[in-house]
C-alpha cells in the first residue's frame, strides 16, 4: 500500500518503505510532466537516486517552439539522499502525495522554472513489475502515478510561460526498486533473453477523471504485466476540511491521522479497476513511434470504454537521461556537472525509441464522448509479433 512515506527517497527494495533490503542496481526516482492545453508546450523533470553507486542525477527539458531544451546534472550524494537538489534542479515534497515543487535555476543555459504540482487524482500504486533475464533481475519495481494541475512559470532563452491551473495538466510518477543503472554488468548472462522491450504507457486527462493504461508484453504479445483504471478527482472539500483540522492539531492528532487514513482508503476504493484492458497501435511509417493508438477498457460492470489517441509529436525521453550516451541515468560524472543539449521536435531519429508523444483522446463510453489529453510513452525494442517486427530493429512499414 502506498502511503505518504512513499513521496520521499528513502526505500531500500522495490516494496513500499515498510521493508528494507539492498541490491547494486537499486534506485529511487521522481517523473514530472506538464503540458497546456493546446499541446503545444511541454515540460518534464526527472530526479534519481541511486544509494549503492552513492549517484543523484535530474535533468529539466521544456518544449517550445519546436525546440527541446534540456538541461542536465549529476553529484555524488555523500550518501545524503533526502538532499533531492542537483545542480539548478531541486525537489521540494509540499504535502506528500498531494503537492510537490519543482525548480531549475540553470542561468549558464538561460533555463529556469518554478513549478507547483498539485494532485487533481489521487496517487495510486501500479501493480509491481518483476521481470528476470534469464538468472539475473531485469527488473522488480514499484510504481505510483498521479494526474494533476500546474502553478507557475518557466523562462527559455528570454521567454518566459506564466503556467496556471486551468490551463496546464500534466502527471508525476514515482518509482523505486531494481532496473539497470550506470555502467552495464560485464559479467555475462548465458541464458539472457534475445534483447526485447515493448513498454506502452498511457495516463490521460479528462474534465471530471483521469485514466490510466499500461502495459508491457513479450516478443509475442503476452502480457507480463499490464492494467487499466479510472480514477476520480480528489473532492476539494477533503482538504479544506484537512486544512481546518490542521489548526486543532495539538489536541487531535490521533483522531486526525484515522481520519485521514480513512480518507485514502476511501479514495482507493473509489479508482474503478478495469477487469479487461488491451492496445494497438498504428505506427508511422520507417519507425516505431506511434502515429495513433486504440485502448479497450471493459468495466467490472461489463461496460465497454473505447479510446483514441492520436500523436502530435513526440517528446525524446533521452532529454531527461532515458538512455542517453553521457547522462544515463546513475552515471558517474564525478562532484557534480552539468550539461545541456537541445533537439528540433520535428527531426527525432527513429532509433530514438523511448519517446512520449503528445495526444490528443477521444473516449466513447455508453454515456457518450469525453474528449482529453495526455501523453502515450512508447519503448518498442526488439521482436514484438503483434506489432509485426521480427528483428530488434526492423522499423515499419
Amino acid at each position: 500500500m502506498i502511503t505518504k512515506g512513499d513521496d520521499y527517497p528513502l526505500h531500500q527494495t522495490p516494496d513500499p518503505v515498510a521493508y528494507t533490503g539492498a541490491s547494486r542496481n537499486f534506485y529511487d526516482r521522481y517523473f514530472f510532466n506538464g503540458y497546456d492545453r493546446d499541446g503545444e508546450v511541454f515540460f518534464a523533470l526527472a530526479l534519481g537516486v541511486y544509494p549503492y553507486v552513492n549517484v543523484m542525477d535530474g535533468a529539466f527539458s521544456v518544449i517550445i517552439d519546436g525546440i527541446q531544451h534540456n538541461s542536465y546534472a549529476s553529484k555524488v550524494m555523500h550518501m545524503e539522499r533526502l538532499d533531492t537538489e542537483v545542480g539548478p534542479i531541486k525537489i521540494e515534497i509540499i504535502e506528500p502525495l498531494r503537492v510537490l515543487r519543482i525548480v531549475c535555476d540553470d542561468k549558464e543555459n538561460r533555463i529556469s522554472a518554478d513549478l507547483t504540482f498539485t494532485g487533481r487524482t489521487p496517487a495510486h500504486e501500479e501493480p509491481r513489475f518483476l521481470r528476470r533475464n534469464g538468472s539475473q533481475i531485469m527488473m522488480d519495481v514499484t510504481r505510483m502515478m498521479q494526474n494533476g494541475v500546474w502553478t507557475g512559470w518557466f523562462e527559455v532563452k528570454g521567454k518566459k510561460i506564466e503556467v496556471q491551473p486551468e490551463n496546464f495538466r500534466g502527471t508525476r510518477d514515482r518509482s523505486w526498486g531494481i532496473r539497470g543503472i550506470g555502467e552495464a554488468d560485464p559479467q555475462p548472462n548465458p541464458y539472457a533473453m534475445h534483447p526485447q522491450f515493448y513498454w506502452l504507457w498511457a495516463p490521460l486527462n479528462f474534465e471530471g477523471f483521469g485514466t490510466h493504461y499500461f502495459v508491457n508484453d513479450d516478443k509475442d504479445g503476452i502480457s507480463w504485466n499490464s492494467n487499466g483504471v479510472a480514477v476520480p478527482l480528489i473532492d476539494d472539500k477533503d482538504r479544506d476540511d484537512k486544512d481546518r483540522d490542521d489548526k486543532d492539531r495539538d489536541d487531535k492528532d490521533r483522531d486526525d491521522k484515522d481520519r485521514d487514513d480513512k480518507d485514502q482508503d476511501d479514495k482507493d476504493q473509489d479508482i474503478e479497476q478495469m477487469s479487461r484492458f488491451s492496445s494497438k497501435l498504428e505506427f508511422v511509417p520507417g519507425t516505431r513511434h506511434a502515429k495513433r493508438a486504440e485502448i479497450e477498457f471493459t468495466s467490472a460492470s461489463g461496460e465497454d470504454w473505447h479510446f483514441e489517441l492520436t500523436t502530435r509529436w513526440n517528446f525524446n525521453m533521452k532529454g531527461i537521461g532515458y538512455g542517453h550516451a553521457h547522462w544515463g541515468h546513475g552515471s558517474y560524472h564525478g562532484e557534480l556537472e552539468t550539461g545541456y543539449d537541445e533537439f528540433v521536435v520535428a527531426e527525432i531519429e527513429p532509433l530514438d525509441l523511448h519517446v512520449q508523444a503528445m495526444c490528443d483522446v477521444l473516449l466513447t463510453t455508453s454515456d457518450g464522448e469525453h474528449r482529453g489529453q495526455g501523453v502515450l510513452e512508447q519503448i518498442v525494442f526488439g521482436p514484438h509479433a503483434p506489432s509485426g517486427f521480427k528483428e530488434q530493429l526492423d522499423m515499419a512499414k
